[in-house]
């Protein structure tokens, strides 16, 4: 999954894409790089981000949805939380929601019901503005699993396939980075756990600056750009540990990764 930043503020590319011109050519250089999909977001959720009405989301992301939808040859999908741009996207060829709030719309579940489109719900404990302020879990995996696995049965409740239907950990999302790692290392517990497809975001995350700066010893962390390598051992871990979708900004190395894997899994078997 392609990362298309329409936004002034994503802590990795804010800015860049904000042009829907600029937007449209990135997401299809995303495709010739590997992506199997491109997810399009208009509202920045990086820790202390400031929340986007729902106006101006689809004044930002409504263009560049249809344009991809049109042009890209893979499926697009909507990164919002809100069920009316998710509506609105879906109306313009979106195809997947991808909702970091897992349904704290109401009016989400139905809505993409309605559409028979697939869902990603997220794990994120609080919201973007209070999720890093002091996030704490006794046990991180099976409390992460619990939450996932009683929004996809209140999605399912709601009319969404089973088959539509994929979860998110939320690595990031309200955790440390002792909860991160810990939710990585155990990454196959929870594949098990919620029984459907798990999509996995590490990609130049904070925690693997952090850890980046721990192991060389330096003041700082890396810019987001320099922690591609690490994005890359993440992604590698996650696909091994059983995730089948891993969301990154630079898929190039991602692709080359999945081929790899599946041409030794095949030898493997």
């Amino acid at each position: 999954m392609g990362v298309v930043n329409v936004t002034p503020d994503s802590f990795s590319d804010g800015g860049r894409f904000l042009d829907a011109d600029a937007a449209v050519a990135h997401g299809l250089a995303l495709v010739a790089a590997g992506a199997d999909l491109l997810d399009v977001g208009g509202e920045s959720t990086r820790p202390g981000a400031a929340p986007v009405d729902a106006v101006e989301e689809r004044r930002r992301v409504l263009p560049v949805v249809e344009r991809l939808a049109a042009t890209a040859g893979v499926p697009v999908s909507i990164d919002t939380t809100k069920a009316a741009v998710a509506s609105a996207a879906i109306e313009v060829g979106a195809t997947v929601v991808n909702d970091v709030a897992a349904g704290s719309d109401d009016a989400m579940f139905g809505t993409v019901a309605a559409a028979g489109v697939g869902y990603v719900a997220m794990h994120m404990l609080g919201d973007p503005r209070s999720m890093q302020d002091e996030p704490r879990y006794d046990d991180v995996v099976r409390e992460v699993g619990d939450v996932l696995v009683e929004r996809l049965e209140a999605a399912r409740a709601a009319g969404i396939a089973d088959g539509a239907l994929a979860a998110d950990p939320g690595i990031g999302f309200g955790k440390t980075v002792a909860h991160n790692l810990t939710l990585l290392a155990h990454l196959d517990e929870l594949v098990a756990c919620v029984g459907v497809p798990v999509l996995v975001g590490t990609s130049r995350k904070r925690f693997l600056g952090a850890v980046l700066r721990d192991a060389a010893g330096v003041v700082g962390e890396p810019h987001p750009e320099d922690r591609d390598d690490a994005t890359l051992a993440s992604v590698v871990w996650a696909l091994d540990a059983g995730a089948r979708i891993v969301r990154v900004h630079a898929p190039r190395s991602a692709a080359r990764a999945v081929a790899l894997l599946a041409a030794m899994r095949d030898v493997a078997a």
